[in-house]
């Protein structure tokens, strides 16, 4: 059997990420071999994956930016079983690693996201197992949104359980402290839609639907009743859509008039949120 010393064993350590006794279980078991000791950790990353797979991952991190010219935004969330793991330095190093390939690579979805290489020997996907085989719990990455304009803004709220990124019509003067004011405002009060005319109509009637319902409930005349439906689905779009909510440092404009304040031709082209809570 070949020796296996301690200072191999931290290498393997600082190489992997995985426990001092994984390293030495994985050198002992191929025989000194470093690049095999290294299969040997991946494959029981793999192993212990799959006995995971059926686990609960509602934890985790979700982590916005742009790129250095402020025209392509992306966020990620990276799931895990436990908030412990999702205040771990390096489960969050890991997410912003991701996360810089998506920035870098602009994938189309999660899954062409997971096909990329994260380094040199790995995929992004393969760079997950590994970290399951190296934290013992289930880690997903689980959503991915981009957008892009001539100039975009990411927001992180603190803690990373919540995140948005928001594209712009235009860059000009005073541009990017509005499209940070708007991100807040998106993180904070969750819009399903930019405006109105971008609310499904499968929603539209289901609100609708709700009014009618409400307004009989309350006794209302039935000649009345459409009216009221109609009237509360216009309230259902100044709360929900972004251009039409109050804006949250001053209530008495909404957000469309904020931006039109900085900027007359200014306002939202499109926006992403995602948040874990």
């Amino acid at each position: 059997m070949a020796k296996i010393t301690a200072a191999e064993v931290n290498k393997l350590r600082k190489q992997t990420g995985a426990g001092m006794m994984d390293c030495k279980k994985a050198l002992v078991e191929a025989e000194g071999d470093f690049d095999k000791a290294i299969e040997i950790l991946r494959k029981k990353g793999q192993k212990v994956a799959e006995k995971r797979s059926d686990r609960d991952a509602n934890e985790g991190v979700v982590i916005a930016a742009t790129t250095a010219d402020q025209q392509y935004a992306a966020m990620i969330m990276l799931n895990c079983e436990t908030d412990f793991v999702a205040k771990n330095e390096d489960f969050v190093g890991v997410a912003k690693s991701i996360l810089d390939i998506a920035l870098n690579e602009k994938p189309a979805s999660v899954e062409d996201l997971k096909a990329l290489k994260f380094n040199d020997s790995l995929t992004v996907a393969e760079k997950i197992t590994e970290e399951v085989g190296k934290i013992g719990e289930k880690i997903d990455l689980g959503e991915m949104a981009s957008v892009n304009s001539d100039k975009v803004i990411a927001y992180n709220h603190p803690g990373y359980k919540t995140a948005a990124i928001v594209a712009m019509n235009k860059d000009a003067d005073g541009v990017e402290e509005a499209g940070k004011n708007v991100a807040m405002q998106i993180a904070a009060m969750n819009p399903v839609a930019l405006d109105a005319d971008s609310v499904s109509e499968e929603i539209k009637a289901r609100e609708l639907e709700i009014g009618k319902e409400q307004a009989i409930k309350e006794g209302k005349p039935e000649n009345i009743i459409d009216k009221i439906a109609q009237g509360k689905l216009q309230r259902y779009f100044k709360d929900n859509t972004l251009l039409n909510q109050q804006f949250f440092v001053d209530n008495k404009k909404s957000v469309a008039d904020y931006l039109k304040s900085v900027d007359k031709d200014l306002t939202v082209s499109d926006f992403k949120r995602s948040s874990l809570v």
